[in-house]
């Protein structure tokens, strides 16, 4: 990538950029029309498979990082990412939300806030693992990366568990929240492919294209981007927050879009939330592929990016328990919030990372 121009290293990655964000829309309704018609629903093995799909942007970068031995770039994509995402949900506040009220007072739910706290826990394992001695390693695995990648699969299956009904009233959805179950768009997918003559098949053979095509854009991005925006005097960590972030975030605001317009608000917050917690879990697979612990060569600012990930998960995890009545510049208070601590958090960032 060196050699080529800057123009058309732009060219590169903005066209990766838009593959990424095509390529994502089919592999989330493939995803969904493939989970009900092969019956996984909201099985554990629906749930492994759409955190897969949703996140192949970030397995190719990050696995191309990692051979490249850029590993800064693969953790500033990773903890950079959930923050990032997590901002997301300010876009679907905003723009999303039919009637108008705020996204966590529609979505409220026990099992949304149980996924927060998943979050907010294998984050936590991050920022222990950072501290730990580099040279801890066992067949190429390290401890660190191993408990989170455990951590995740058994928060899968109590979230599964949580899905089926909670001892709660209502089963943990609250008053007045969203009328139909959560998920229920999904079902809408299906019908609508059916609908069109869309074969099991056919819709397989979609996502492979899809998911290939993602892959290679995620690679191209990464390694045009990181070359493009150093250029231009962008760091790294900063690259990877931002730039990158940001550019493998695009699927998960069409997909998001399309739940809040269908009114399964508790689905986008959930999809959110999902990928979140599924992205530390690619710290194994750096580690897999580089040879070395990732975790414990972290930077401060890695640290400093999983606390804001963190952070703004939490006001999310209280918006869902206190359910804002009121909107300002049509966001819920704890959008606004999350807007204003992202925009606070990535001029800190700046400051540390020169």
């Amino acid at each position: 990538m060196g050699s080529l121009s800057s123009p058309v290293l732009l060219v590169l990655f903005v066209v990766s950029a838009a593959v990424i964000w095509y390529a994502g829309i089919k592999l989330s309704d493939t995803t969904d029309v493939l989970s009900e018609r092969l019956g996984l629903g909201s099985a554990l093995g629906g749930l492994i498979m759409l955190a897969i799909a949703t996140n192949l942007p970030e397995i190719a970068i990050t696995a191309s990082a990692a051979m490249d031995g850029q590993l800064d770039v693969a953790v500033g994509n990773i903890l950079g990412g959930i923050a990032l995402q997590t901002v997301v949900l300010v876009v679907l506040d905003a723009a999303g939300v039919r009637p108008r009220a705020p996204l966590t007072r529609l979505a409220a739910s026990l099992v949304l806030v149980l996924e927060g706290a998943l979050v907010i826990t294998v984050l936590a394992v991050v920022v222990m693992g950072t501290q730990l001695p580099g040279d801890l390693t066992f067949v190429r695995l390290d401890p660190a990366s191993l408990a989170i990648t455990v951590l995740w699969i058994v928060g899968l299956v109590l979230l599964n568990r949580a899905g089926k009904g909670l001892p709660w009233q209502a089963g943990g959805d609250a008053p007045g929240a969203q009328p139909q179950p959560r998920g229920h768009s999904k079902g809408k997918k299906e019908k609508s492919a059916s609908d069109k003559g869309v074969s099991t098949a056919r819709a397989g053979a979609v996502f492979g294209v899809a998911a290939a095509a993602t892959l290679v854009a995620g690679v191209l991005i990464e390694r045009s981007g990181e070359e493009f925006f150093g250029r231009q005097g962008l760091s790294g960590i900063l690259f990877g927050a931002t730039v990158l972030a940001a550019a493998t975030s695009l699927p998960e605001v069409s997909t998001g879009l399309t739940s809040t317009k269908l009114g399964d608000y508790q689905l986008a917050i959930s999809d959110i939330f999902g990928g979140n917690a599924f992205l530390p879990v690619l710290f194994l697979l750096a580690t897999l592929i580089s040879g070395k612990p990732v975790l414990p060569a972290a930077h401060h600012t890695d640290i400093y990016l999983t606390a804001l990930g963190v952070v703004l998960t939490g006001v999310y995890v209280a918006g869902l328990v206190f359910r804002p009545k009121r909107q300002y510049l049509r966001m819920g208070v704890d959008s606004l919030a999350v807007l204003v601590m992202y925009a606070a958090g990535i001029a800190g960032l700046a400051t540390i990372s020169g």
